[in-house]
């Protein structure tokens, strides 16, 4: 007879386990794409961009940046299955489940974004509207960093070992969520956050400040910050536990950062790229001394998070 549940623990499941508090945590911290960014902040996105004066190349770069979010959450979404098919505890397949739920919810946000201020924008200051899968939003390093991630993941369905599970969580984890994810939350919420002196807005006029872009984003962030906590914690276990070569890590975040840097180089008109290039690479180098390091404590969810806007400022 097939044996159908594992049977070698007296409960199913324990929130004292990495995937198991990181599920809880998700439950506890549930918001609503379709109702927690409530309509009237939208609206109020919609009337100060229509009076912005955004030129039409302001506005197409501008939708470029929300363009790259939406689908960098939506490939996330589609590609992470294979690595919950290859772990094996309960806990950690629970907590990549809410994961894919989560990254599909960030999906929907900027979706409901494009249909209730992106196109209504373009409709009422004649300019072009444009969808947003249109290819000439993404870059070349965009696509080759996210077809890098897919196969990666893929990877894990026929040849799972220690060393292919960390340059997942490496690609996915580490690099698409934590550092990329991490930059352009920093570029939205400075540019588009209530402050009245945004150092790396490009415009001549003020930048509108977006309640509703920025609201939804700081939900979005607080879901991220399970999620890299989550990949750190793996990554990290796995260097110490299956004696997998630190280098690996150090490798490959190194050879994802060119297409990061060519990511968040978008466009010249509205924000200026030189910070957030500054801002990624300062990522980059936390994560890879924290998760090499076997003492090293993963920061809580909401330090995973937080933006460092004085290293962002600082130049090279």
């Amino acid at each position: 007879m097939t044996q159908i549940r594992d049977d070698s623990r007296e409960l199913r499941i324990s929130d004292e386990t990495v995937g198991g508090g990181y599920f809880k945590h998700a439950v506890y911290n549930h918001w609503d794409p379709y109702e927690d960014v409530e309509a009237e902040l939208l609206e109020t996105d919609l009337e100060r961009s229509v009076d912005s004066a955004f030129t039409e190349e302001e506005y197409f770069e501008t939708m470029q940046y929300l363009a790259l979010f939406g689908a960098g959450e939506e490939a996330v979404t589609e590609d992470l299955a294979p690595l919950m098919v290859a772990l094996e505890d309960i806990n950690d397949q629970m907590f990549i489940s809410s994961q894919i739920y989560e990254e599909a919810k960030h999906t929907q946000f900027f979706d409901r974004y494009w249909r209730e201020v992106i196109y209504p924008i373009a409709e009422e200051q004649g300019f072009e509207k444009v969808a947003p899968t249109d290819q000439r939003f993404f870059p070349d390093g965009y696509v080759d960093l996210f077809d890098r991630t897919e196969e990666a993941m893929e990877t894990l369905l026929t040849d799972d070992t220690p060393e292919n599970r960390v340059r997942a969580y490496c690609h996915y984890h580490l690099v698409v969520e934590s550092v990329l994810a991490q930059t352009g939350y920093y570029g939205i919420t400075n540019v588009m956050g209530p402050g009245d002196d945004n150092e790396i807005s490009l415009r001549e006029e003020p930048t509108p400040h977006l309640p509703g872009l920025v609201k939804g984003i700081n939900y979005i962030r607080s879901d991220e910050g399970r999620h890299v906590g989550f990949g750190m914690q793996k990554v990290q276990s796995h260097i110490a536990e299956d004696d997998v070569d630190p280098d690996i890590v150090q490798e490959t975040l190194m050879d994802l950062m060119p297409l990061v840097a060519e990511t968040v180089s978008v466009g010249d008109g509205v924000v200026d790229p030189m910070p957030l290039v500054n801002y990624a690479r300062d990522k980059l180098s936390r994560r890879i001394d924290i998760i090499t390091d076997a003492q090293a404590e993963i920061p809580p969810v909401e330090e995973l998070v937080a933006l460092d806007e004085e290293t962002a400022a600082a130049g090279d």
